[in-house]
């Protein structure tokens, strides 16, 4: 899995644009042959959409030979809703570019038998070929498409009841109105995602950080569907500096903390993070590198990769209780428990260790 970081919202959607962009363009697809995308709905995907139609009106990229299936839909809501994801897709997409109407695959949240459509719509995917590239977001618990926390991580498009946080967070689109949200909708699932050739997840703002973290940084599990991601060969996560405040690698974002350290430290830091994303960038353009200019990269970044190692002779620059910076025993860490308090004594308790209330059995 690949991360690709990015200072703000904007910058983050504009790379994650260009990435589909240039997908699209160096797959050269014809009329026989054409590029098929998966793509999401919800906040997260709008700015993206809003730089493909910009890039199309520049003549950067046209979608006549797309086809594409979306993720999802709500059950029960007429497709010319305004909160229906057919509504949202015309409203920010294809109305927009010059995408041949029959290519366009949706779920129809309103088919007489939901089960029917369900494999019907994984026969098409697969009758076209599979989904080279799925564009997608993730929920604040996690969720990709709507495999809410629970789902099989071998699951395909079904019916799936939406849990109570997913509904909430969605009243934003109905006035607010938890009982105006659907209950129920059509999603892939997470097999289907992992499936498609490459897979692309836009993950923004600071509600998303915790999803985030436990998607790259946590096991693979189904109470965090996203997670299955780290499974994909061709997994790329594009996110904002917001959507990193939960991560446990704490060079990710050079905290307050560190700059304790010096302005030094922290130019140090900037200059590794950008020439790693530079060499992401030109990879991104699907530009052959000169091999001869591979070396001054790499001997770029690993130097300032080296740079970043603490120097652990200047103790005065970090405090003698900072735990950041150095490796601590878990006892430490757990001042409210038995371990972490040892032999101190608190109210009328003293902790001890095991080791001093076995010993008088060892006979």
């Amino acid at each position: 899995m690949r991360v690709i970081i990015r200072d703000t919202t904007e910058s983050a959607s504009r790379y994650a644009a260009r990435c589909i962009i240039n997908r699209i363009n160096a797959f050269s697809p014809t009329a026989e042959k054409p590029f098929v995308l998966g793509l999401p709905t919800g906040s997260s995907p709008e700015i993206i959409y809003r730089h493909l139609v910009q890039a199309h009106k520049a003549g950067e990229i046209s979608f006549s030979n797309v086809v594409t299936f979306n993720m999802d839909e709500y059950v029960g809501i007429p497709e010319d809703h305004p909160e229906s994801y057919h509504s949202f897709m015309y409203k920010h997409f294809f109305a927009h570019v010059d995408i041949n109407p029959a290519n366009v695959n949706i779920l129809n949240g309103n088919a007489p038998d939901l089960a029917a459509e369900c494999a019907d719509y994984e026969s098409r995917i697969a009758k076209a070929g599979g989904i080279d590239l799925f564009l997608g977001g993730i929920g604040p618990d996690g969720h990709i498409a709507f495999n809410e926390p629970g789902s099989s991580l071998r699951s395909r498009t079904r019916v799936k009841t939406l849990a109570e946080d997913t509904i909430r967070a969605n009243s934003r689109f109905f006035g607010g109105d938890l009982s105006q949200v659907p209950k129920q909708a059509l999603t892939v699932g997470v097999g289907t995602v992992m499936d498609a050739r490459e897979v692309l997840v836009i993950v923004l703002g600071a509600n998303k950080a915790l999803a985030l973290s436990k998607t790259i940084e946590g096991g693979v599990s189904q109470m965090w569907t996203a997670s299955a991601l780290q499974m994909h060969e061709r997994a790329m996560i594009v996110c904002d500096d917001a959507a990193t405040d939960e991560m446990l690698v704490k060079t990710v974002k050079v905290s307050t903390q560190d700059m304790e350290m010096g302005e030094d430290m922290l130019t140090r830091a900037s200059q590794y993070f950008k020439s790693i994303e530079n060499v992401a960038d030109e990879e991104e353009t699907g530009k052959e590198t000169p091999q001869q200019r591979l070396p001054t990269k790499a001997e770029s970044w690993r130097s300032a990769l080296m740079d970043l190692k603490i120097n652990t002779d200047k103790k005065e620059q970090v405090a003698a209780e900072d735990g950041e910076l150095t490796p601590d025993s878990m006892s430490s860490r757990l001042v409210d428990s038995a371990i972490g308090m040892n032999d101190r004594k608190m109210d009328d308790f003293l902790f001890d260790r095991m080791g001093s209330r076995v010993s008088t059995f060892a006979a």
